[in-house]
């Protein structure tokens, strides 16, 4: 059973390759399950006048929907197309989230924390950011969005919950407590998160999250799938087996997956 939930495409601006390429590397290398999950388009800036390439146009939404739903229908069979949305969680901005998500018949919508306010933490052109504020301080901002974003109850499992370390900025006090303050808020709203490989091949060069928060999640239950966030074909799936070796090694048997805004734990 070989699945990847966390992909990326050439509407988002940032990535390469068509939904279909990605159907086809996937039945090439095997997998069981693929989620399609490009990234939401942006709401709470005018991407005209912000760093391009960010994520898809409003206007591409709905034809990003019906590909991803003709593709399901076309390689029903062979693949189990599952089809997703990354929906950034935006403070301030849920309404305007909730009309998204409520919109299209999702198999499972994705919430991941990348802005605090107008600033991408994850954007490598947006690294002198960090030359302004306290570490310390913008990890306590970070960790508040994704446990505000869990209560939506818009999501159905967290994105890459640590990915704030991965430009290799690290706080001088110790994060711990607010790390499992966080994940006892996702446990509480029933949600599960992923391992999110791609942290790999990043400065930080740990997956995300790390493995003491993959101990937490086990010793309180909370579930967990699997991601790459490949943003070509050819990273369809990197370093999912190094994932799965290790969710085995902490004790994980299941892996959560997800259909129609449900989801279904399985072995693997």
């Amino acid at each position: 059973m070989g699945i990847d939930y966390h992909t990326h495409h050439d509407r988002c601006g940032h990535a390469e390759g068509c939904l279909e390429e990605y159907v086809r590397k996937a039945l090439e290398i095997g997998l069981t399950q693929l989620g399609l999950s490009d990234h939401m388009p942006l709401i709470h800036i005018d991407p005209a006048t912000y760093y391009p390439g960010m994520a898809m146009p409003m206007e591409e939404l709905p034809a990003y929907v019906e590909e991803c739903f003709l593709l399901k229908e076309k390689y029903k069979g062979q693949i189990d197309i599952r089809v997703g949305l990354e929906g950034d969680y935006i403070e301030g901005y849920e309404e305007e989230i909730e009309r998204i998500v409520r919109s299209y018949p999702w198999d499972y919508v994705i919430g991941s924390v990348h802005f605090l306010g107008e600033w991408d933490i994850s954007d490598h052109r947006q690294l002198d950011g960090w030359k302004t504020r306290d570490v310390n301080e913008v990890y306590k901002q970070y960790y508040d969005a994704v446990q505000k974003a869990a209560k939506t109850g818009l999501y159905d499992f967290i994105g890459h919950i640590d990915v704030i370390k991965r430009f290799g900025y690290q706080p001088n006090e110790d994060m711990t407590s607010l790390e499992k303050e966080t994940l006892d808020v996702i446990k509480r709203q029933d949600l599960a998160i992923e391992l999110n490989a791609s942290g790999l091949r990043m400065p930080t060069k740990e997956m995300f999250p790390s493995r003491r928060m993959l101990e937490y999640c086990l010793t309180k239950g909370i579930p967990v799938t699997l991601g790459s966030d490949a943003h070509t074909p050819g990273r369809l799936a990197q370093y999912l087996d190094e994932a799965e070796a290790l969710l085995k090694e902490i004790g994980f048997r299941e892996l959560a997956t997800f259909e129609r805004r449900q989801r279904r734990m399985i072995s693997f």
